[in-house]
């Protein structure tokens, strides 16, 4: 039997073909052209006025948070349990993450602990849809309008996730999509910034062209300190393709958390990704919790699946325990379900025998 892969891109010959043009045609007048195309295209799918195409999401996060004129002395609160990727920008930037619990249910940032958490230095607060799972945008716009604060949607994992007929990225001041080869929708690496608000977008606009203004008419003139965060024609060339293909990538994804349902709910003591309420779990990466009551380890997981020869990645470890950050073991939630949970491999051509194979390792670890 071969490995199964945790994740690995779906790549067809259109991508092939969009990518070989670019690389031959788009320079010059034409080095823009995929990417205003992958820009519209993606702004059409999310159904927002603006898209900004990024070399990664990061990218788009550092920018969008500096466009708040986020920086020294200032609190973003986040979900403890995250990539380090949503917490760098505000580090970047001067200001202070800070990490609340999440829902135990979801694995998102728990709305009332965020509540909780403001201070009168607060300017943000970040909602990231981990795995798929969405956050409780209702609860958390709500907070937002009450206190003054935008929300952010760190939808770097949530591509074709949809909360009450919205989709994830559309309801924040501004979005954030990662396009990492690990990604339902990849461009190699890559990101896009989103907003329904013209002004933030041509403020982002700028600074992700080293702060050259698009209606500045002197050439190489610089109207702010930006960044260099464009996308590169070549890599949106592979986007526009996948963005022809993303109803099919992402029913696949469905289709394959689906399948892992299938297999396993009659299992007591193991939750798998929820879906929203009246809405869609994108599925990026279908994820198995296990009650505390199984005695289940992360690292007996682990174990397992090498045994099995299948690639699967650990929970994310709360981002208080990492030694650049100061320890909130008061995060119950973000501190214990990483350590009794395990990301389940899920690329688009798995195979009902590769399914079935990750099937029997869990339900192996159940005896």
């Amino acid at each position: 039997m071969s490995r199964i892969l945790y994740t690995k891109p779906s790549i067809t010959e259109l991508e092939v073909a969009y990518a070989t043009d670019a690389a031959a045609t788009g320079w010059g007048a034409k080095c823009y052209d995929y990417i205003l195309k992958f820009e519209a295209g993606f702004a059409e799918h999310l159904e927002v006025r603006h898209a900004i195409a990024t070399s990664s999401c990061t990218g788009a996060m550092h920018m969008g948070l500096a466009a708040l004129g986020i920086g020294t002395g200032d609190e973003v609160i986040l979900a403890d349990t995250n990539w380090i990727a949503t917490a760098a920008p505000i580090v970047h930037l001067g200001a202070k993450p800070v990490f609340v619990d999440i829902n135990p249910e979801t694995w998102c940032i728990d709305p009332a602990a965020a509540e909780a958490a403001i201070t009168p230095r607060t300017r943000a607060i970040v909602a990231t849809h981990i795995y798929g799972n969405l956050c409780n945008m209702d609860a958390l716009l709500a907070i937002g309008n009450r206190h003054g604060l935008p929300v952010i949607e760190d939808a770097a994992e949530a591509l074709g996730s949809v909360w009450r007929g919205q989709r994830a990225g559309s309801m924040g001041r501004f979005s954030t999509f990662s396009f990492h080869g690990t990604k339902t929708l990849t461009t190699g690496e890559g990101g896009m910034f989103a907003t329904n608000d013209p002004d933030l977008y041509e403020t982002v606009l700028t600074l992700s062209n080293h702060g050259r203004s698009r209606g500045q008419s002197r050439q190489f003139w610089a109207d702010m300190i930006g960044f260099k965060y464009k996308m590169s024609n070549i890599q949106a060339a592979i986007g526009c393709a996948q963005l022809e293909r993303i109803d099919a990538l992402v029913d696949r994804k469905r289709a394959i958390l689906g399948g892992y349902r299938d297999r396993l709910d009659d299992l007591e003591g193991l939750q798998l990704n929820p879906e929203p309420p009246d809405g869609a779990n994108g599925a990026w990466m279908p994820t198995a919790v296990f009650a505390p009551t199984t005695g289940v380890t992360r690292e007996a997981l682990q174990a397992a699946f090498q045994a099995a020869d299948i690639d699967a990645r650990v929970f994310f470890w709360p981002l208080s325990s990492l030694d650049m950050f100061e320890d909130r073991r008061e995060n119950i939630h973000a501190w214990d379900i990483p350590g009794r949970a395990i990301n389940l491999p899920s690329y688009h051509d798995m195979t009902e025998d590769d399914l079935d194979r990750v099937a029997v390792v869990l339900r192996d670890t159940l005896v």
